[in-house]
């Protein structure tokens, strides 16, 4: 878990974060990403937080969304 800094904006840091681990390849092109409840328990924040933090990465082109099914790494 990343080291947030709670005086900032929590979800700029967890989308930073996400953005790194993606690079490091911890997720493969076509792998289910992990949930917004699953990454608020990681990162010890709101849903609505992660929930930012991933709308941000499918704005970016890094995950593609599938109603019903979850995000997916691109």
């Amino acid at each position: 878990m990343a080291d947030l800094d709670r005086s900032r904006n929590l979800w700029p840091q967890i989308a930073d974060d996400l953005r790194r681990r993606l690079g490091a390849g911890e997720w493969a092109p076509g792998e289910r990403f992990p949930g917004t409840v699953a990454l608020a328990a990681e990162y010890g924040v709101a849903q609505a937080t992660t929930q930012k933090a991933l709308v941000a990465l499918r704005e970016e082109g890094l995950l593609r969304l599938e109603v019903g099914q979850g995000s997916f790494v691109v």
